[in-house]
């Protein structure tokens, strides 16, 4: 059991996920993610992040107290400052869009029901929901240009040193949860110190334009907007091309209407699964087929692991 400092301000709630929902696919899917494998607490019954908004850093642990068919998620939010009404109203918010728990998820399986490849998959994974690349879009933006051309073990320990630099951090029961930067962090920060950390000048430009655009624009425009503006948008900043664009828009921002075809993992489990070649045409085929869903077809297919 989680044992909390008696400093720690508390705040509790209850969500009810769109059904059908699985928390246990989610922990699942996020164990296996090494991406963000150490930024995140996770047993076989609840998860616990840290998060920053508007300048305060919070913890928030879910655990799950339905079923699969009738889900509830219980969820407590840690701070050492008070949690006002509206930062607990934005701290439930970010936890829905994180664990895509409003998403309605039976048109898709609707869909997969007629695909005898995929149908398999599906009943694996039933009830997960995508769980996005992090609590923040500018952080899974900023993991696009690290990771571009870098291993990723190195991608990774630059990231991490970015977050203790410029980042904050919760302790809860002797454990440290880490929360990435806000844009105005990476913004405000020394050139300088900011190269010493990255060793890549042409990456550390990059970092700088991502944080200033994210700084400037309403994250709610980025969710609901139409996939070819956010994507233009995206496309205008240094160091967001083709692949990167499409990936923040999947994984970062919960944009399901297109696939990507660049990434080789996913040409991989399809020609896995469908026993097919890796013809372009072929493949976007496959993924038309399930229309508006092409991106959770495209997850879970990353997912069948």
């Amino acid at each position: 059991m989680m044992t909390v400092q008696s400093n720690l301000h508390i705040h509790t709630g209850i969500i009810t996920p769109t059904t059908p929902f699985d928390l246990a696919q989610s922990l699942r899917y996020l164990g296996m993610f090494t991406p963000t494998l150490h930024q995140h607490h996770i047993d076989e019954q609840s998860l616990t992040k840290a998060l920053t908004i508007d300048g305060q850093t919070l913890a928030f642990t879910v655990k799950s107290l339905g079923s699969v068919d009738k889900p509830e998620l219980a969820y407590t939010l840690y701070a050492d400052r008070p949690i006002d009404t509206q930062l607990a109203e934005s701290a439930r918010d970010n936890i829905i869009f994180f664990l895509s728990l409003n998403e309605d998820l039976k048109a898709f399986y609707a869909i997969a029901d007629e695909d005898p490849y995929f149908a398999p998959i599906v009943r694996k994974l039933y009830g997960l929901h995508q769980v996005k690349y992090s609590v923040s879009a500018f952080e899974n933006a900023c993991w696009a240009v690290l990771s571009q051309r870098n291993p990723m073990m190195v991608a990774r320990k630059t990231k991490q040193k970015i977050t203790e630099r410029y980042g904050s951090s919760l302790e809860i029961d002797g454990e440290m949860y880490w929360a990435f930067p806000e844009p105005a962090q990476i913004v405000a920060a020394d050139e300088e110190e900011l190269a010493a950390l990255v060793r890549n000048s042409r990456k550390v430009d990059c970092l700088r334009d991502v944080a200033s655009a994210f700084s400037k624009v309403d994250e709610t425009w980025l969710r609901t907007a139409p996939y070819d503006e956010v994507k233009a948008w995206l496309l205008s900043i240094k160091g967001i091309g083709e692949w990167s664009a499409t990936f923040i828009l999947l994984r970062g921002l919960g944009h399901m209407e297109h696939v990507s075809f660049l990434e080789k993992r996913l040409i991989e489990a399809i020609g896995k699964v469908y026993r097919s070649s890796d013809n372009v045409d072929e493949l976007q085929r496959f993924a038309a087929a399930y229309g508006e869903w092409q991106g959770y077809w495209a997850y879970y297919l990353r997912a069948n692991n």
